[in-house]
């Protein structure tokens, strides 16, 4: 991020998600997103519930919250607007400064996807 600064785009998922899923197998099948994402963004893909390192982020220090077998990492709980039951997939994207710029929530349809994703990178 100091040498090239880029938006960041963190893909918030779990992997019994059906919806995730879907929208995986689109998005790997568009090039022309892909080739978007490659050029312009940081992407980072977050499975929330099996993510078990600290993490820091924006200067504070996130930890997974164990719950029985599963859990969820507290990042995903700070990063969503929903605190009480996240919805996946969830999309969040940040400008070069770690700013808010963009925030998804469910499936985010291909087209939908590339136009925000075009009007965000020429920020």
């Amino acid at each position: 991020m100091g040498k090239d600064p880029r938006p960041v785009i963190i893909h918030l998922y779990t992997d019994w998600c059906s919806v995730c899923k879907m929208e995986k197998k689109a998005l790997n099948n568009d090039k022309e997103i892909t080739d978007l994402i490659n050029a312009n963004f940081y992407l980072i893909n977050f499975e929330t519930e099996k993510t078990k390192e600290n993490i820091k982020f924006q200067g504070r220090e996130f930890e997974y919250l164990p719950n029985g077998n599963s859990g969820i990492h507290e990042l995903a709980l700070a990063l969503s607007k929903n605190k009480d039951q996240l919805v996946y997939p969830l999309w969040i994207v940040l400008d070069k400064n770690q700013k808010l710029v963009y925030y998804h929530e469910g499936f985010w349809v291909p087209e939908n996807m590339k136009q925000k994703l075009l009007e965000i990178s020429v920020l």
